[in-house]
C-alpha cells in the first residue's frame, strides 16, 4: 500500500495496517526488551483466545462471529510477529549494560 507520509527508518509500520497512512507503528530504537513484552502480550492474547475458542461448544454460536473472531486473530497474531521480527533485530545486535 502506498505510504503518503514515509515514515523515519526508525518506525516500522504494521503489516497488518490497511490504510494509506500508517497510524500504528513500531518504534524500533525502543528497548529490545519492551518490544519483546509488547509482541508475548499479543501472542499471549491470541493463544488465550485460540484456546478459549477451543474449550467453546458452536452449538448456539453465530456463523458472522467467525471472521470477527479471526480478523482479531489476526490482528494479534501479525501484529506479535511483527514486534517480535524487530525485537530479534534488535537484541542479535544488542550488548549488555556494563
Amino acid at each position: 500500500m502506498p505510504t503518503i507520509n514515509p515514515l523515519p527508518e526508525r518506525y516500522r509500520s504494521i503489516k497488518s495496517s490497511i490504510t494509506d497512512s500508517t497510524p500504528l507503528v513500531i518504534d524500533t530504537e525502543a528497548n529490545p526488551q519492551d518490544i519483546l513484552e509488547a509482541a508475548l502480550q499479543r501472542i499471549r492474547a491470541s493463544s488465550q483466545l485460540l484456546e478459549t475458542l477451543h474449550c467453546q461448544c458452536f452449538k448456539h454460536g453465530d456463523v458472522q462471529d467467525i471472521p470477527h473472531i479471526t480478523h482479531a486473530l489476526y490482528l494479534l497474531t501479525q501484529d506479535g510477529c511483527d514486534l517480535l521480527t524487530v525485537a530479534q533485530q534488535r537484541m542479535m545486535g544488542w550488548k549488555a549494560p556494563v
